[in-house]
């Protein structure tokens, strides 16, 4: 059993190169999925780069994912009516959300942000900013994983969304019909092709909605591992410790590790998921960002054949078939980066598998949790420090870290270059937060 996130376990830092040595041209603070893309990205520009991490082999969020290429995921978490459903989450112990009720004060921001994020305006705002990521996610994916030798672990099959009711089918149609106008490709289908396209369903679900371009990789951390590995190849410098502050230098920028050693680079990259508020705080930039913990159960001697990511719409969770056994996770929890794991999170998601996947079976069950780093409106922060410029901030993918990673680290790529970006910044910058 396994329960960390990017961060979570301290290491001894390493030998620090000395203040002779030739600066850096990228420092890239964090290495989980969208930290190793920028810092790939940077090196296929000939950039010299360092990488910081507190332990580059242990376990972190990037590992612990749907595995899932999210192509259609282009509205906001905050749905218009979403409010309306969250007593009736909190109150189910098998529900979507939970809440430690000691962390709401702290939470409260983040939570009124993401109330305005479902204004209609807002709403169509976001949505817009998102597509235009999605819209190049594969023109970017694809000469990754292709470089690091992952292109046979991708299966681009799509994915499934099925419904139990007519009732919660027929409420989500204009999303669908939204999305669709965003660029979505999505097929509508009924109980017979659902049951066709995936059998081993219990025969409950009324509707399905099949959407074309999603895909799933057999083991995001193996991913995570030969990106890894590949930029190491490439000459990437890599320092083990952890960073407690950033702050500007002669030449570009620093990062303060614990021990005050530092780490100088002409550009500073802090890509270290939930954790990256303390770090931009530390240079006065204000960002709205939460731990949105999420859970799941990988059963590696899983009997049960899916062919593509399932998701359950009414229930909020998801099952993929991953190389390394079916994965069964979603949940949404918010108690903040230092409360224990509550793995009865993990329990209710297994239940619900075998609720709905007849004959599942728990053998060699694996519990995780992971934090994803969400903002309220669900948009990454992507760009410079109004403070200090030589820092380029790149976190808060929430859900969509594996499917924005590598377009993450090209628009970075292209900051620290100069170039200008088919995709307009402005939604992704973190002044979006500034009181």
């Amino acid at each position: 059993m396994t329960a960390s996130g990017q961060g979570a376990s301290p290491a001894t830092p390493s030998a620090i190169p000395p203040q002779s040595a030739i600066i850096p041209d990228v420092v890239v603070i964090g290495a989980g999925i969208i930290g190793l893309a920028c810092a790939w990205s940077a090196l296929q520009d000939g950039a010299r780069t360092t990488v910081i991490d507190t332990d580059f082999e242990g376990d972190r969020t990037s590992h612990g994912n749907a595995g899932v290429i999210a192509m259609a995921d282009s509205t906001p978490i905050s749905v218009p009516g979403v409010w309306r459903k969250v007593p009736k989450w909190l109150l189910d112990p098998l529900g979507p959300l939970s809440l430690d009720w000691k962390h709401l004060p702290s939470a409260l921001p983040w939570f009124m942000a993401f109330q305005q994020a479902s204004r209609p305006s807002r709403f169509k705002e976001i949505s817009d900013a998102l597509a235009v990521l999605h819209q190049r996610v594969y023109r970017d994916l694809l000469p990754m994983l292709s470089d690091v030798g992952a292109m046979n672990i991708l299966y681009r099959r799509g994915a499934l969304v099925v419904y139990e009711t007519d009732a919660a089918f027929y409420a989500d149609a204009d999303e669908w019909r939204f999305k669709q106008s965003l660029g979505a490709k999505l097929r509508m289908m009924r109980a017979d092709a659902v049951r066709e396209m995936e059998p081993a369903l219990a025969g409950v679900f009324k509707h399905g909605v099949f959407q074309e371009e999603c895909a799933h990789v057999g083991d995001p951390r193996e991913v995570v591992t030969r990106i890894r590995e590949r930029i190491r190849a490439l000459g990437a410098t890599f320092v083990r410790g952890k960073v407690k502050a950033v702050a500007g230098a002669e030449g570009g920028a620093v990062a303060i590790l614990e021990d005050s050693a530092r780490v100088r680079g002409r550009n500073v990259v802090v890509a270290t998921g939930a954790w990256s508020a303390r770090l931009a705080a530390s240079v006065g930039d204000r960002v709205l960002l939460e731990s949105e913990r999420g859970y799941n159960t990988t059963l590696p001697a899983a009997a049960i054949h899916l062919s593509r990511e399932v998701v359950f719409a009414e229930r909020k969770f998801v099952a993929t078939p991953l190389d390394i056994g079916l994965r069964i996770g979603g949940a949404a929890e918010f108690a903040g980066l230092r409360a224990p794991p509550n793995y009865q999170r993990s329990r209710a998601l297994l239940s619900l598998g075998q609720r709905f996947l007849p004959g599942l079976q728990e053998d060699g069950a694996v519990q995780w949790m992971g934090h994803r780093p969400s903002t309220p409106d669900s948009l990454p922060v992507i760009g410079r420090s109004p403070k200090v410029p030589a820092i380029i901030y790149a976190f808060g993918h929430g859900h969509l870290g594996l499917t924005q990673s590598a377009s993450t680290g090209a628009l970075v790529a292209d900051i620290i270059a100069g170039r200008t970006s088919d995709v307009p910044m402005a939604p992704y910058r973190i002044a979006r937060f500034s009181r």
